[in-house]
């Protein structure tokens, strides 16, 4: 067993804010970007110490994991900017950059751990945008590139469509098959503001289409803030036989000015992740788009002596299609049929 997974046996642990909002507070012009405004994956080529910085600020407010500035870097995203060809590269470049960062801040009480961040691409393949099988050879030089790298962990995040995360699964079990290496997996989906994944998929149709796949963590990420993922949440800790991550936004964003603001304060922000763990049963914590080290040193005080929950599950089987879950669950009492009374016995 890796210690990551053993430190989750014995504490909460969490993981870092939101790589772009941090990235955006640097002021970055487009040449740091070498000509390709706004893509966040190629500074770890043209201006890799933004990116170290970012990954340090996290380390210094307590995080114990750090993602790779990977969200974007398969072939699918690079192809817009017409670096397709790169996708090895910035993957590989992207987790040996958080690598060294994470040496520079780990010690034996208190090991740091880089996770490999894949995120859902552009395209759908429910939707037809792509095929399954183009869509897990991309995600497989991603892969490849975040391990040779030296990840510790690896992360599907962010999952909009379950082709889409069933694809990038496929890809890394097949990985693990062919070079008889493997790593901690975690899965985490996105539910809307309406309460499903946005191709429809509800939280228990989710779990049940993931739960085949042996993984070590699933969970929930992004496009809302804590009080909006809550019931969602309680229904992973009650039913998920994996530990449980959830990663909100500070918020769900609103404009201000031309900018995105995010409401959630570090306050209010630690105190629902306090409550997920405590009460729910949730092992990791951390934060997605509009978090910053204040909000990270926050979650890190807020559940630092907490004790991860023992949750109890029993799993109904189940199967699962695009957007629900149907029990197999039988009904083997008497059937009992009443009829009027009929005194003549006539049919």
């Amino acid at each position: 067993m890796s210690d990551f997974l053993q430190t989750l046996k014995e504490r909460i642990v969490v993981f870092d804010g939101a790589m772009g909002t941090n990235i955006q507070t640097q002021n970055l012009s487009p040449d740091d970007f070498g000509g390709l405004d706004g893509c966040n994956e190629y500074l770890v080529i043209t201006k890799p110490e933004a990116v170290e910085k970012v990954h340090a600020a996290f380390y210094e407010a307590g995080c114990d994991v750090v993602e790779t500035d990977s969200f974007g870097s398969t072939s699918i995203v690079l192809a817009e900017y017409d670096i397709a060809h790169l996708a090895y590269e910035l993957n590989l470049k992207s987790a040996q950059l958080a690598r060294k960062v994470a040496a520079d801040y780990s010690t034996k009480e208190k090991p740091r751990w880089v996770a490999g961040s894949i995120g859902p691409t552009t395209k759908l393949p429910s939707l037809g945008h792509i095929t399954f099988n183009d869509m897990k050879a991309s995600y497989s030089e991603q892969v490849r590139g975040l391990l040779d790298g030296g990840v510790d962990i690896l992360l599907v995040e962010t999952c909009q469509d379950l082709l889409q995360t069933k694809s990038a699964l496929a890809a890394i079990f097949e990985h693990f098959a062919a070079t008889k290496r493997r790593v901690p997996v975690m899965a985490q989906v996105t539910i809307e503001a309406i309460g499903t994944m946005l191709m429809g998929t509800e939280i228990g149709a989710a779990l049940t289409a993931l739960e085949p796949f042996p993984i070590d963590v699933v969970g929930m990420n992004c496009a809302t803030g804590p009080k909006e993922m809550a019931e969602n949440v309680r229904y992973l800790c009650e039913n998920s036989p994996f530990p449980v991550s959830v990663i909100p936004n500070a918020g769900i964003p609103e404009n201000v000015g031309g900018h995105a603001h995010y409401k959630e304060t570090p306050a209010s922000l630690s105190a629902d992740l306090l409550h997920f763990a405590r009460d729910y049963g949730v092992s990791i914590v951390g934060g997605c788009c509009g978090t910053t080290p204040a909000h990270l040193k926050a979650i890190v005080e807020a559940v630092k002596d907490i004790a991860p929950r023992r949750r109890e599950v029993e799993r109904t089987p189940a199967a699962s299609s695009l957007y629900i879950q149907q029990p197999y669950k039988q009904d083997t009492s008497f059937l009992i049929v009443g009829e009027r009374v009929n005194a003549s016995g006539s049919k």
